[in-house]
Parts: structure tokens; C-alpha cells; sequence
């Protein structure tokens, strides 16, 4: 089910994508446990159609329940754990909230030029966002 919702979100089917994801979160934490990758990848991908749907609060409030536990479970420097945090700083700035957005977004440059490389795609998107 996941995979059909990570489909919808690609195709911009964004109301779903969310229909699905919210059938799937519930049963992941049961089975799964709240802290595990899969459960925590669903909810980062449901905080992501909230914030496509332009749903700021409902957005913000998934990728803060997402960013302490993949920062325990995954790193404070994994992959999945930075782009939560980066779509958190998108969520701080749509809502015009700026001086969250700028704290949150120099904790993840520095930590995406330690893991990935200066000139990687991703360093140079977060520099490029400033």
C-alpha cells in the first residue's frame, strides 16, 4: 500500500496519496512499532502530502512527531532524517515563519556538508535556498 501511495504522490495525487497513507500508519505503529523506519517513512510521506495540500499546521505537526524519532532510530544525519527536516524548514517559510525556518535550515546545512560532499546536489540546494 505504501508504494501505491509514494505512486500517487508522484503522479501529484496528493488527496490519494494521503487517503492511503493514513490507512497504513495506524496498523505500522501496531505491528511495527512508532519508531520503526517504515512507520516513520509513512508519516514523513503523509506530512509531505499535508504540506503539497498546503495544510501547514497538520504538515508541521507529522514532521515534528517524525524528525526525534529518525534521529534516534536512523541518525541526526541520515538521509530520510535530513529531508524531514528540510521539508520542515519548507513548511516554517510557507507559513512565513522565518526565524524558525532559518534555525532549523543552518542546522541542516551543516549537517548535509559533513555527510554528503560541498559540491553534492543537495549541499548546493540548501546553499542555493539562503
Amino acid at each position: 500500500m505504501h508504494n501505491l501511495a509514494s505512486t500517487y504522490m508522484h503522479q501529484a495525487r496528493w488527496k490519494e496519496a494521503e487517503a492511503i497513507f493514513v490507512q497504513v500508519i495506524e496498523p505500522s505503529k501496531g505491528v511495527l512499532g512508532v519508531d520503526h523506519p517504515d512507520t516513520l517513512a509513512s508519516m514523513s510521506n503523509l506530512a509531505s502530502t499535508y504540506m503539497r495540500q498546503r495544510r501547514w499546521k497538520e504538515a508541521e505537526d507529522l514532521f515534528m512527531q517524525v524528525i526525534e524519532p529518525s534521529k534516534r532510530v536512523l541518525g541526526a544525519e541520515h538521509p530520510d532524517t535530513l529531508n524531514s527536516m528540510s521539508n520542515l524548514v519548507l513548511t516554517f517559510s510557507y507559513q512565513g515563519r522565518w526565524k524558525e525556518a532559518e534555525v532549523l535550515f543552518l542546522q541542516l546545512r551543516e549537517a548535509r556538508k559533513r555527510v554528503l560532499d560541498v559540491e553534492h546536489p543537495d549541499t548546493l540546494a540548501n546553499v542555493g535556498s539562503i
